[in-house]
């Protein structure tokens, strides 16, 4: 084949694929999403890497499209994959579903909690929530610093330092004499820190918004 064979064949897939979303988006909603669930689920059980991810990028877009409840959880199903190009898409399409429908996501988030589940999700989702930065997102977020996991609870204050909210003081500072250590993500895992290390640390840099004075960067 040449290479104009080629980019035909291309064009062709794609205008197939996009045929086959339309019409697959214009199933029943109830079918739709009991569907797309199962093949998350069925995904996530793949031994071949490079499928489940090609399967989970392309499974969180399409849900990200399909409103309801069971939408978001399943998007928080595939943001708990250990994969951090498939963590992206899930946490990327639920922000684009949180900015249209904030609260299915909050309650998803709200539902992971009370089940006191934990693992990658729980440490994307302050970020994900953190990004809209609705007028709930502090106590949101905040429900996530009674984490047992300390790199989950580190997420979450970092959250917060990046929400710039004020308002996270009160939830902050009783983590501030915590000693539990957690490894820093700038430093590839290499540098240690405490959770009241942390803690203080966005402390003083919300009180400092709080006071009005300007941040050094560095």
């Amino acid at each position: 084949m040449t290479i104009k064979d080629h980019l035909t064949a291309i064009f062709d897939a794609d205008r197939t694929m996009r045929a086959a979303e339309r019409q697959l988006l214009e199933a029943e909603a109830g079918k739709l999403e009991e569907q797309l669930t199962a093949a998350v689920e069925e995904a996530k059980g793949l031994s071949d890497d490079s499928e489940q991810s090609m399967r989970l990028e392309r499974l969180a877009d399409l849900c990200a499209q399909v409103p309801g409840p069971n939408m978001a959880d399943t998007l928080i199903r595939i943001l708990d994959c250990e994969a951090p190009n498939i963590r992206v898409a899930a946490a990327e399409a639920l922000v684009d579903v949180a900015f249209e429908r904030y609260a299915e996501v909050a309650r998803a988030a709200e539902r992971h909690l009370e089940r006191g589940q934990e693992g990658p999700a729980m440490g994307e989702l302050p970020w994900v929530i953190a990004e809209i930065a609705e007028p709930s997102a502090v106590s949101l977020i905040a429900r996530f610093l009674k984490l047992q996991d300390s790199t989950l609870v580190a997420s979450a204050l970092e959250a917060l330092a990046a929400l710039g909210d004020p308002a996270a003081l009160p939830h902050i500072e009783p983590l501030t004499d915590d000693g539990r250590a957690v490894a820093l993500d700038e430093y590839d895992g290499d540098v240690t820190a405490t959770i009241g290390e942390l803690a203080t640390e966005v402390a003083d840099n919300l009180e400092a918004i709080e006071n009005g004075e300007v941040l050094d960067d560095d």
